[in-house]
């Protein structure tokens, strides 16, 4: 396993909320608002292999024809600016995403089709659902480029994690820190439980373990 691979794995062992505290403390905005998964046991980890979409300008389109280039265990990030009139993802695609062990998809809009993910365990995480083709509606303008998801900035080879909370995004330049961040946020909150469970006052473990500071800013 290289190192890039090493950091996904240490993302897909934590839970978006203790990535969320690592952001927060190290002060990068990576939660993404809105997004949530088709199915709450969705979960998905990888690297981000980003699509920006624009209105169509050619009747024919060519909705969701970047899908063989994407490296397996990438996460797909479609960005279509928040739309919810048409959709940029639907049964064939997570068909295909499946079959050649891409790890989940992410739509700052809307997908269709939430049937088949939900049936054969493909995490896509978006807005929401709703029948309406994109065909004939949108086109892709670029892939491998920075987007916006849920008023984050993603780029490509970001960490995106996805669980029942929603989706946060890990910029490279900072990746390994929120890591370490995230499990020791993570580490403390076990801690916590575990002197509850053996008779301690929740209000006394939280102040042992600083609790109410473990996401704060840090000069």
């Amino acid at each position: 396993m290289n190192h890039q691979d090493a950091m996904v794995a240490r993302a897909a062992r934590l839970d978006c909320a203790a990535l969320s505290d690592a952001l927060d403390r190290l002060g990068i905005a990576g939660q993404c608002q809105r997004i949530r998964p088709c199915d709450p046991k969705f979960r998905m980890a990888g690297r981000a292999y980003t699509v920006l979409y624009e209105p169509a300008t050619v009747s024919e389109g060519n909705v969701g024809d970047f899908i063989d280039e994407v490296p397996p265990g990438s996460v797909v990030v479609i960005d279509n600016r928040a739309r919810e009139d048409c959709t940029t993802w639907g049964n064939i695609l997570t068909e295909v995403a499946s079959r050649i062990g891409i790890a989940g998809t992410l739509v700052d809009g809307i997908v269709r089709d939430v049937a088949l993910c939900r049936e054969i365990g493909y995490p896509i995480f978006s807005v929401g659902a709703w029948m309406r083709t994109g065909k004939g509606r949108i086109q892709i303008k670029a892939t491998q480029v920075p987007v916006t998801i849920g008023n984050v900035t993603v780029a490509p080879g970001d960490i995106v994690r996805g669980d029942a909370d929603g989706v946060v995004v890990l910029p490279q330049a900072f990746e390994e820190k929120l890591l370490e961040v995230a499990e020791e946020i993570a580490a403390n909150e076990e801690k916590i439980r575990e002197h509850v469970r053996n008779g301690d006052r929740l209000v006394d473990a939280r102040t042992k373990f600083r609790y109410h500071q473990l996401q704060s800013r840090q000069q």
